[in-house]
């Protein structure tokens, strides 16, 4: 379902709960009416906060469980079906900050409050995550049946028999998870337990957590007696000798005593109302210039992988009192932009905003060239240009001229020119080469692409780096993972961006926080002797830059140093050494931080090999952690200690067999592969624009006079076997008005024609 299907759905079932009686005792108002507004806004209705929807098909079935109301009959169905908000009970929010890591889990309560107690509903349920959120795992509690969630490997055959493969889950859009739980009684309650993770947003020294927490105010239980509690918890750890300062928070938090290097606050509360904001809280890790560390850990018993793990971190200066008196590095920047026919419309703009902005940040030391490419190459020039004022406007008047779209996408020969000039530069010898490559498209020479960068990344002795390659991509339809493997490749980094109204902002950040490199060709001394060393990202360390700690992760065997020295070049070239230490952590969960970013580079390595090892590796690194991969699926297993049978109305007969009370479990719901895919080469080929993340190409739904004729000829196919009314009254359901007349004349002129018949069939012998 798209995104703006879904809100139309949710609008669709507010309008229907309407029908639903609560009695005097009622402490909210009902839906409020929508201006036209409300009503042409096309996500109006996604949801801001963990959410829990009535799926309705059969309006008949809306009712309160509680007290029955009389109800006039409606004919026909909701198709789609419309989604009613269910009330909430009770929620709470534990989050656990390390590094750069949020690790979420919210406990909540709903109830179906919208159908009749004798009938049953599907639940749809929305998770909406904040900044580069994963599904961790998932646990639900209804009268008579639980589930829980488990990855397994995409190709596992295990009890391949009692799997029902039906498409319950996905994302709605990059950041709102998507799945649904079949059959809940009308008046049941749902328990529902979901962990996730997410990135912090580092700025300006300060550490940033944003949790949709913002509920609407028809999902408050209808009841003055009702009780509402809220809860927040939160955690950060830091590691040991760290300070850390709390900044702000938007909900009333009261502090709990812990050592040095960790806060704890916890918030409780029974309210009127639900919290109305997302939940935000920002701090900083108290240094006036340059620090870090490694946090060392043993494998738990259930890790695949036996071997020790390590996470280093280097965190730039918080000190914002002060000016920064740093001297800053020299560059030379390429921008490679992607100007195919599926950038035509708003992503074109975006680039070229972002490009112009980008242009904009550039010192007057700075060289830069813009590379614009569909199946032609445009250049804006022939050599580096200075990044003074005059040819930064020509740059912009260009840009104006040439980022128009067209048909095709040749990106091998814009990077080969990229790198072919940066490598002929007379100023590589004291800056730092840069390439920033934007893309919403596959190539099918994305392999040899690698290569090219690969034979240009060896440093040169005259040049104090070589060229860093930073990738962005936008949509599913292009290759995450070369774009990835492209980035590790030229030590620089990738960032995506599924969402096109998100496209501008993500990528002027991107640009803005790369063109802030700190320390560069960074090093760690003292990790020869260890037996066996593996890093991730592998292929070199990136830079320090101003605006993002430099966080990395790795396994290793033998005896790591206790004592050792990180090594790198600032600014003004001279040399910059910090002596670091090893802490050996026990709460710190290292392999959370670590499983991610090993999955997206060992899928990226999968790819770029085509080895199948290394997909099975990432499959059981995934199970283990709990993160999403593109070699698992997500599988909810139901645990059940009654059987019920349903019959043709929806009704439900509870089965009176002793064995029905014996507890079983079962595969139910197979979800479809949640990953991001390795692109789309035939969309990229047709210039299809970009589609938001959980929305398929799907072929559209037939008109209603296709829908008349495809009933028709069911039912009538049948006709001496059963009684085809209900399929005429759907099929009548999905008629435009237009279509009713002419049907409704069509109908008259038959009988017209029946009465005719039969006169002349009674009278024709008279006359």
């Amino acid at each position: 379902m798209a995104a703006e299907d879904f809100s139309m759905a949710v609008a669709d079932g507010l309008r229907l709960s309407k029908r639903i009686y609560f009695g005097n005792d009622r402490s909210v108002a009902p839906p409020k009416h929508m201006s036209s507004m409300e009503r042409s806004s096309n996500f109006s209705f996604l949801p801001t906060s963990p959410m829990l929807y009535a799926v309705i098909s059969d309006p008949a079935m809306v009712d309160n469980p509680d007290i029955p109301s009389y109800q006039p009959y409606v004919y026909g169905r909701c198709d789609p079906p419309a989604l009613i908000p269910l009330q909430m009970n009770g929620i709470s929010l534990q989050t656990s900050c390390y590094l750069d890591t949020a690790v979420i889990t919210v406990s909540g309560s709903w109830r179906v409050h919208c159908v009749m107690g004798s009938r049953y509903c599907d639940c749809r349920v929305a998770i909406p995550m904040g900044e580069q959120g994963s599904i961790l795992g998932i646990e639900i509690d209804v009268p008579r049946k639980s589930y829980h969630s488990e990855l397994i490997a995409m190709d596992e055959k295990k009890d391949v028999e009692k799997v029902i493969k039906d498409e319950y889950g996905g994302f709605l859009k990059s950041h709102i998870f998507t799945f649904t739980i079949p059959q809940i009684d009308g008046g049941s309650n749902i328990s529902i337990k979901i962990s996730w993770s997410q990135k912090l947003v580092y700025s300006e020294g300060e550490l940033f957590l944003s949790v949709p927490f913002s509920f609407p105010e028809y999902v408050t239980p209808a009841g003055k007696k009702i009780s509402k509690k809220e809860k927040i918890e939160l955690y950060v750890n830091s590691g040991p000798g760290i300070e850390i300062q709390c900044k702000t928070t938007t909900h009333p938090l009261k502090e709990r005593r812990q050592p040095p290097g960790k806060l704890s606050f916890i918030y409780e509360s029974d309210v009127l109302s639900w919290s109305s904001n997302d939940f935000a809280f920002s701090y900083s890790i108290s240094s006036s210039d340059i620090h870090g560390g490694v946090f060392l850990q043993s494998p738990s018993l259930n890790d695949p992988d036996k071997r020790e793990m390590f996470c280093f971190y280097l965190y730039p200066d918080s000190n914002t009192q002060q000016p920064i008196t740093r001297k800053v590095f020299r560059k030379e920047v390429i921008f490679v932009i992607d100007i195919s026919g599926s950038m035509r419309g708003k992503l074109i703009v975006d680039a070229q905003y972002a490009v112009c902005s980008a242009l904009e940040e550039l010192g007057p030391e700075d060289y830069f060239n813009i590379i614009a490419f569909n199946g032609e190459v445009s250049i804006f020039s022939s050599r580096m240009e200075l990044a003074n004022k005059d040819v930064i406007a020509s740059a912009n008047e260009w840009i104006d001229m040439n980022f128009v779209a067209g048909e095709g996408t040749n990106m091998l020969k814009p990077m080969k020119k990229a790198l072919e000039m940066l490598s002929n530069s007379n100023n590589n010898n004291s800056s730092i080469p840069i390439i920033f490559l934007v893309t919403d498209g596959t190539v099918e020479d994305e392999r040899q692409i690698c290569e090219a960068v690969k034979s240009y990344v060896i440093p040169n002795q005259e040049s104090i780096c070589p060229p860093r390659v930073y990738t962005f991509g936008i949509g599913k339809y292009c290759n995450h993972y070369f774009l990835r493997m492209l980035a590790t490749i030229g030590r620089g980094d990738h960032e995506a961006e599924y969402d096109a109204d998100l496209v501008d902002v993500r990528m002027k950040a991107f640009f803005a926080r790369v063109l802030s490199p700190i320390v560069v060709n960074v090093t760690i001394d003292g990790l020869d002797e260890l037996d066996e060393l593996e890093v991730y990202p592998c292929g070199g360390i990136p830079d320090l830059l101003s605006e993002k700690p430099l966080i990395i992760a790795g396994r290793y065997r033998g005896n790591f140093p206790q004592d050792f020295k990180a090594k790198g070049i600032l600014g003004d070239m001279s040399n910059f050494v910090l002596d670091m230490k090893a802490h050996q952590v026990k709460d710190i969960p290292i392999d959370k931080i670590l499983a991610k970013r090993q999955i997206d580079f060992v899928t990226a390595q999968a790819w770029l090999t085509e080895n199948k090892e290394l997909e099975e590796k990432v499959a059981k690194i995934s199970a283990y952690s709990g993160y999403l991969s593109e070699y698992s699926r997500l599988v909810l297993h139901k645990m059940e200690t009654e059987q019920k049978t349903t019959s043709s109305t929806g009704r439900i007969k509870k089965s009176s067999d002793s064995s029905s009370k014996e507890e079983m479990m079962l595969f139910i719901l197979l979800l479809r592969s949640l990953g991001v895919g390795f692109g789309n080469l035939t969309a990229t080929m047709e210039d299809r624009l970009l589609l938001e993340a959980g929305e398929e190409d799907e072929e559209k739904l037939p008109e209603a006079a296709e829908i008349f004729v495809k009933a028709a000829s069911n039912c009538c196919g049948s006709l001496c076997n059963m009684c085809c009314c209900v399929c005429g009254v759907q099929a009548c359901s999905n008629l435009n008005d237009q279509c009713a007349i002419v049907l409704t004349q069509l109908c008259g002129a038959l009988a017209c024609l029946g009465c005719f018949a039969c006169c002349e069939a009674c009278c024709g012998d008279d006359s």
